[in-house]
């Protein structure tokens, strides 16, 4: 068992069972064993990989579509840029480079990254270290400044901790974390249904009992905040993450090692925990606090629709054989329909895109031939 792993049996023994979200949040943020205290996670040589690194074509089209947003937005002359959980740098590093080509918006441009990460923040500082835009971290939402504000959140989401409820006969039982006859970690329920418990999904009638409901309370609270921070101040809030369009039963937590699946309650600080992101939950929390919503889209559709085939095009141009070759595996990585799991997975309809807006601000690029979502 992990360090983590003892210190986390050591509380269950001392209080009992904890709950996924409580399991998740230790093993993600633990202050000297958690997962993203300790290591750096991204690429090659660690554990998963996002878009940005898949190749650089996706940081230059988000600073892009940031760009339009701006001038959407009556190019106001000083706008905050903030990234949500920004991994290496490798997405605002591209994105900056690619926004050269607009030096009016660049020179409005005041960047807040928001990382709770050491060693991630490290590896961020070296990535823009030359950057002539002015950059602040933080640890958490609650320091950003106000104004109006493009807030990038791609792969964050799905970190979130998230709550599982088990349909019995009485009711919903929350699923919650112990341990078994041999001190390993293992699922059970709460003793007692939870009361007055809403099922955000049909009727419980539709519902055999033992169905898993996965609750990201954590990401509803946190899209409220924002949705009112967008609503209030203007901007726009855009999400990319691998998730489902529509709230639906079923448990989804993961983790992931060395880029192959892992048992989650193994091994608790030294694999990503995560879960898909329900973006219609997303959805309905920041329209509660005042927003509106396009989306979700395909993460396929939403770069086909900036132009990523015909940024490829370009560069392929002066690109020799291995070049194009890699310009072609990353198009079909990112935007093009294949398997989603495995080396090379496909993440053009698994990851999809919402964006959040103030009321009346219209379609983001992108999303000009959805409706609001309901």
């Amino acid at each position: 068992m992990t360090p983590l792993g003892r210190e986390i049996a050591a509380m269950i023994a001392a209080d009992g069972p904890m709950s996924v979200e409580r399991f998740m949040t230790l093993a993600a943020m633990h202050p000297v064993h958690g997962y993203y205290r300790s290591k750096v996670p991204i690429g090659a040589h660690g554990d998963f990989i996002t878009a940005p690194e898949v190749h650089q074509m996706f940081g230059e089209l988000i600073g892009l579509w940031a760009a339009e947003v701006w001038r959407m937005m009556g190019e106001p002359g000083t706008l905050r840029l903030v990234e949500l959980g920004p991994g290496r740098g490798t997405l605002m590093a591209d994105f900056l480079r690619a926004v050269r080509i607009a030096p009016q918006f660049r020179a409005a441009l005041d960047v807040h990254l928001v990382e709770m990460s050491e060693p991630l923040g490290a590896e961020q500082r070296r990535a823009l270290g030359a950057s002539e835009v002015p950059i602040t971290w933080h640890e958490s939402v609650e320091s950003l400044p106000a104004g109006p504000a493009i807030i990038i959140a791609n792969e964050f989401f799905d970190a979130l901790p998230v709550r599982h409820y088990v349909r019995v006969a009485s009711g919903w039982c929350e699923r919650l974390v112990g341990i078994d006859a041999n001190g390993e970690f293992c699922f059970g329920l709460a003793p007692a249904p939870k009361a007055e418990f809403a099922a955000p999904v049909p009727p419980e009638t539709a519902l055999p009992l033992g169905t898993i409901l996965e609750l990201g309370l954590a990401a509803q609270r946190l899209m409220g905040r924002l949705g009112a921070h967008i609503a209030a101040e203007g901007g726009v809030l855009l999400v990319i993450d691998y998730g489902h369009a529509r709230t639906r039963p079923g448990a989804t937590l993961q983790a992931v090692r060395g880029h192959r699946q892992a048992d989650p309650l193994r091994e608790p600080g030294e694999a990503d925990l995560t879960a898909h992101v329900d973006f219609a939950a997303l959805a309905r929390a920041a329209e509660a606090a005042g927003a509106a919503t396009y989306g979700p889209v395909t993460q396929g559709t939403f770069l086909a629709r900036l132009g990523l085939f015909q940024r490829a095009a370009v560069l392929k141009r002066n690109a020799d054989a291995a070049q194009c070759a890699s310009i072609d595996m990353a198009l079909a990585r990112l935007a093009l329909p294949g398997p989603t799991s495995g080396p090379g997975a496909s993440m053009a309809e698994l990851f999809k895109v919402l964006a959040v807006t103030p009321p009346g601000f219209g379609a983001p690029p992108g999303f000009a031939s959805d409706r609001p979502a309901p």
